[in-house]
């Protein structure tokens, strides 16, 4: 039997999205219970699937790709065989299927055909301009870089992501820190996923912002992930600082203008019609208005993206999901944001595996 049932939140959150769904058989899903699922995870935004951590990678693949049949390739493509690319350490390519991939933590002698890998948990310290003490290092944490899963050159977002947890730490939670004056801060467990929604980071705007979001759009720096790798984050992980460290053009791989992506500021839900505020904050460019001119000047463009997210990511909008092995968690790409967070001890083993793909069409904006 399967059953659908919303996520339980603490008393002050004011998280209105996710849903647990048990029951259902990943190996062998029945078109029945797709629809079931799609529907809810258009609803819900996140759909926790209380699964098993043997599914195979074939069968996530498979899950994955129904939600977009015409999509084959990962989502950020090869991308990641430049060695500068930021997100080029993190991941592993599961040799058999590799739209899928393995993240997590510590020495792994065997998984999936890889042999003898070390996984590396993102950590704050590689990417933000500051950092958190040594000594508090295993007790606080912070949002390493709240994102998209997309490569934004190129591919289109992907429509899905799904996380399978094969191998969870047990027990210890972390405090996040926001570190931006504000003096927020959330307990989460160690490891967790934070997801907040693109719906809310709409709603919550003022009417005026409301319309600059829905007619304005996103130009993301072409190779984004080798432009920005020597500038550093802002300590929310939302979005990066200006100290003009980013690659010239002449620096990155050979550009095409027509692969350059310009993107809707607001994505439309192809089930309730909601919009959405998707933008990938580290890796804005430029910001096209609707009469016709354009913001270039970069920190201006991150300024205004800030201003236009940070209330959503505020600790009561947060869902800091506390993973248990065997959970398979599906979310809409195109309708939240998500950050890795968490400082692992070096023996404190973590296996995930991941799978997005390139979408076949571009998100759908406010006027489609």
């Amino acid at each position: 039997m399967v059953g659908v049932q919303s996520i339980q939140v603490p008393e002050k959150s004011k998280v209105d999205f996710g849903a647990i769904i048990t029951g259902l058989d990943v190996e062998n899903l029945s078109d029945e219970d797709f629809e079931l699922l799609r529907d809810t995870l258009y609803k819900k935004s996140v759909v926790v699937i209380k699964s098993k951590p043997d599914i195979s990678a074939k069968a996530q693949y498979e899950l994955t790709r129904r939600f977009d049949p015409a999509c084959e390739s990962y989502g950020h493509g090869k991308t990641l065989d430049a060695k500068r690319s930021i997100l080029h350490p993190d991941l592993k390519t599961v040799p058999h299927q590799p739209q899928v991939q393995v993240i997590g933590n510590g020495f792994v002698p065997s998984y999936e055909g890889l042999e003898n890998i070390t996984l590396r948990h993102p950590h704050h310290k590689t990417f933000h301009k500051t950092r958190i003490p040594d000594e508090d290092d295993l007790a606080y944490t912070r949002f390493y870089r709240w994102h998209i899963d997309a490569a934004l050159y190129d591919l289109n977002p992907p429509r899905v992501t799904s996380l399978l947890a094969v191998s969870v730490p047990k027990g210890r939670r972390q405090t996040v820190r926001y570190d931006d004056g504000t003096g927020d801060e959330l307990d989460v467990p160690l490891g967790t996923t934070a997801f907040v929604s693109g719906y809310n980071m709409y709603n919550i705007l003022s009417e005026e912002d409301k319309e600059f979001v829905r007619t304005s759009k996103i130009e993301y720096a072409p190779h984004p992930y080798i432009w920005m790798s020597p500038a550093k984050s802002r300590p929310d992980g939302l979005g990066m600082l200006s100290e003009g460290l980013e690659l010239a053009e002449s620096e990155l791989p050979p550009i095409e203008p027509e692969k350059i992506k310009i993107f809707p500021m607001t994505w439309k839900n192809p089930v309730t019609g909601e919009l959405a505020l998707q933008i990938h904050p580290s890796a804005v460019r430029r910001i096209h208005l609707k009469d016709g001119s354009v913001i270039d000047d970069l920190a201006k463009v991150r300024e205004i993206v800030h201003r236009l997210q940070r209330p959503a990511i505020s600790p009561e909008y947060v869902y800091p999901h506390d993973w248990v092995e065997g959970d398979l968690v599906l979310f809409n790409n195109q309708g939240v944001l998500h950050s890795v967070v968490g400082a692992f001890a070096e023996n404190e083993v973590r296996i995930f595996r991941q799978c997005n793909l390139a979408a076949s069409t571009p998100p759908v904006g406010p006027d489609a």
